[in-house]
């Protein structure tokens, strides 16, 4: 798209690669750009710049993105603001348009995306200012001749028609006197049936209707008598309740109240997203439960085999004992059996701890992680099956390697993702390397999975971290691991990068911020 120079952005994001590839494709598109790594930069840059817009990501060190949002609409109202997401937090994208966001675009951010995403923030920005420049016109001074007064109510009645907002004006007796066409459009009443002839109280269910009065006339959602950005129901002419997001304010002429303007705006496109995030979340622990499924019935197995040996110990002691008083030779054989149940029962121990926490379904808990005992966590619960699969694991962890903060468990799952897909890929049997080591230069912890399979497709490379892609046998995936795996990764800071050539196997790599 093309635009005036004069139209500034500025651009918030911790990521140095977006920021330069954004700014260039922006200066492109005819915008002044200013750019800032973090939060706290970004918010002194609107004060020194007083862009029309921000784009700001969602995740960043210190002041995030939802914190830079709250903080423009406070101190600028008038700058619309774009945020943007990762896969997986649709749930942050809905409370960034609840805060009275212009648009969300989810990374990697497509041209499209960013070119639609900035029409109709310029669009609301433009409007809201013809709407700001008019109130205050009318403020300043009133219209001296009737010409004047005549173009005043065209400009008032363009300005009323092409808002992006539904609004609705009530004169003292709540008829309806303003009712704009996007209103129309929204509640499927023609104008002519509605306008000097329907009620405000109409258009509410009886119950939606008292709770917005009392808000009304409450402190709650913006002061006494005005309202910003409540949440409510209106009912559309076939008689279905449409969730709105409404802000209003009653009117009043020499200290007595003449009227009601309220401005709506659609949230069922909202409630969509909200219904994808459950399911989404649903999806993401069936996979998951999928891998525990497959994950469980290795260590079965693999907990058989001490517990056998567990049970013959234990039979030798017994044994031995019946036998009578323990002389030194029957002592030590006695000692070394208790040893040997003791380790078993241990290892037994370890794999049950590793699966419990595997599988629990908890919400993210951040602190320190230290990787070594991740990966040996890793190795515990993937043993077995990578025997069954005749794949030969081999391991190598530089010693004394920093922690990195992080949830241990979404971490953890993220490992097990790798090497499941890296057994499946190798049904014949292989090598799998395991390594992990420290990145000074860089302050990074990085782990990396690399299997000796077939490779990746280089035309499905650019599209395997893309939801419900997967290359696997049907029954054997739904195309949410690696998905999966970018997004925690997202959360944690950190990202994941892949390295393949077809017969030559695939190096996956896990790159998080040393602590």
């Amino acid at each position: 798209m093309a635009a005036h120079p004069c139209w500034k952005i500025v651009l918030i994001d911790d990521e140095e690669d977006i920021r330069e590839v954004m700014a260039i494709a922006l200066h492109d598109a005819g915008f002044t750009v200013a750019t800032a790594a973090d939060g706290v930069a970004g918010l002194q840059l609107c004060k020194d710049t007083l862009p029309q817009m921000v784009i700001t990501d969602i995740r960043m060190p210190g002041i995030d993105g939802l914190q830079v949002l709250q903080t423009i609409k406070k101190k600028y109202p008038d700058i619309e603001v774009i945020v943007a997401t990762a896969f997986g937090e649709m749930d942050l994208a809905i409370r960034a348009l609840q805060l009275d966001a212009s648009d969300f675009i989810t990374k990697p951010i497509s041209d499209e995306a960013l070119d639609l995403a900035l029409k109709r923030a310029m669009a609301r920005f433009t409007s809201r200012k013809q709407l700001k420049d008019y109130t205050a016109l009318l403020e300043k001074e009133k219209a001296e001749t009737s010409q004047e007064l005549l173009k005043s109510i065209t400009f008032q009645r363009n300005l009323i028609e092409s808002s992006m907002d539904g609004i609705m004006g009530c004169d003292d007796s709540d008829t309806v006197v303003i009712y704009n066409r996007n209103l129309e459009q929204l509640l499927g009443y023609p104008r002519q049936e509605v306008l000097h002839k329907m009620t405000f109280k109409q258009f509410f269910p009886a119950e939606a209707l008292a709770h917005f009065t009392d808000e009304l006339s409450g402190d709650a959602y913006g002061g006494k008598n005005r309202m910003f950005l409540y949440e409510t129901h209106l009912i559309e002419k076939s008689g279905r309740e449409i969730p709105v997001q409404v802000s209003a304010v009653i009117l009043f002429d020499q200290n007595r109240q003449n009227g009601l303007v309220c401005f709506f705006r659609d949230l069922r496109e909202i409630r969509k997203l909200e219904r994808e995030i459950s399911n989404q979340a649903r999806i993401l622990h069936q996979d998951k439960m999928m891998s525990l499924g497959r994950l469980a019935a290795s260590v079965v197995h693999e907990i058989n085999n001490p517990l056998s040996g567990i049970l013959n110990y234990l039979r030798l002691m017994s044994r031995i004992l019946r036998q009578g008083s323990l002389g030194e030779d029957r002592q030590e054989k006695f000692q070394r059996y208790l040893e040997l149940v003791e380790n078993e029962t241990n290892r037994c121990s370890q794999i049950v701890s590793s699966l419990l926490s595997f599988s629990r379904r908890s919400p993210p808990s951040f602190g320190n992680v230290e990787i070594d005992e991740l990966l040996q966590r890793c190795i515990i619960l993937s043993q077995h099956k990578l025997e069954l699969n005749n794949i030969r694991l081999e391991s190598n962890f530089q010693p004394n390697m920093p922690f990195v903060n992080g949830d241990f468990n979404q971490l953890q799952q993220c490992v097990i993702n790798l090497i499941f897909n890296a057994i499946d890929v190798m049904p014949d049997g292989g090598t799998l390397n395991l390594a992990a080591g420290h990145d000074a230069g860089e302050k990074l912890v990085v782990v990396t999975v690399k299997d000796s399979g077939p490779g990746i497709d280089p035309a499905d490379l650019p599209h395997i971290f893309e939801p419900f892609v997967t290359t696997k046998n049907e029954g054997y995936g739904v195309g949410l691991g690696l998905p999966t795996v970018y997004g925690i990764m997202e959360r944690h800071n950190g990202s994941i990068d892949v390295e393949s050539r077809l017969g030559e196997g695939a190096t996956f790599s896990l790159k998080l911020p040393a602590a």
